[in-house]
């Protein structure tokens, strides 16, 4: 069987090289080679079997690109600025970062320079938000494949007489659809009588809350408290830390 031209930029990103837009950067700049040759033209297209490189000016912008923890406070959204709402990114400024923070990092404006959430947070939610400008950590976190886990501990109600069912407490841990599919099995265990710790691998929009609701239970309280392996800790609301060399999700 033959082998399939793919785009140029998606070969780079499924390599792990680096984002499909970082992909058409590093080739506008001339910085990817196809078996050794200097490949300029944006759209071009190579068999998988081909070797691609790219040059040592790439590996050093990525080397400089940061990734930050900020534990977002309720108000902010996550991602673009909406409805008269500030973005969470308004909070990287020198008097939020976190003293107690590990990272020999210096703060430098041109970090926020493409500094983008990799995966969001509602605007009446809390806890840890990522906000990366390395591809690789944004695609890690939020592509089509990702199998990172999330935590979150839910404050919550019952909306009907009695306490919850095991029942109930079994369909959110696995047997629930949305928006017309199955969801994936998540672990949800009590953690005191009002409060829920749920682990998940999808992130669809509202999503616990939209199952809370399913069972009758309403969200008064919602905060995120680990990604993969990095957890909120300490670092208080409001203020953000690096993400250390020695952190990986």
């Amino acid at each position: 069987m033959s082998e399939e031209l793919l785009r140029l930029s998606k070969r780079m990103s499924e390599l792990g090289l680096c984002s499909r837009r970082e992909a058409d950067e590093w080739i506008a700049r001339g910085w990817v080679r196809v078996d050794g040759k200097v490949v300029s033209e944006l759209g071009s297209k190579v068999y998988p079997s081909q070797r691609v490189t790219v040059e040592r000016q790439a590996a050093a912008e990525q080397s400089k690109r940061v990734t930050i923890l900020i534990n977002k406070p309720m108000g902010y959204v996550s991602g673009q600025a909406e409805d008269g709402y500030t973005p969470a990114v308004a909070l990287i400024k020198p008097e939020n970062h976190w003293a107690d923070d590990p990272s020999p990092e210096i703060f430098h404006p041109t970090q926020l320079r493409s500094l983008v959430p990799a995966g969001r947070l509602d605007i009446d939610s809390v806890g840890l938000l990522v906000l990366t400008q390395d591809g690789r950590v944004a695609k890690h976190l939020i592509g089509e494949t990702t199998d990172v886990d999330k935590e979150y501990l839910v404050r919550v109600e019952y909306t009907k007489p009695g306490k919850l069912p095991d029942s109930d407490l079994k369909k959110l841990n696995h047997g629930l659809w949305m928006d017309g599919k199955p969801l994936l099995p998540a672990k949800v265990r009590w953690q005191n009588d009002d409060q829920l710790s749920f682990t998940l691998r999808e992130g669809k929009k509202r999503q616990i809350r939209r199952m809370c609701d399913m069972v009758g239970l309403k969200v008064v309280g919602l905060k995120r408290v680990r990604i993969g392996k990095v957890k909120l800790g300490d670092l208080p609301v409001g203020q953000w830390r690096y993400l250390r060399a020695d952190e990986q999700f």
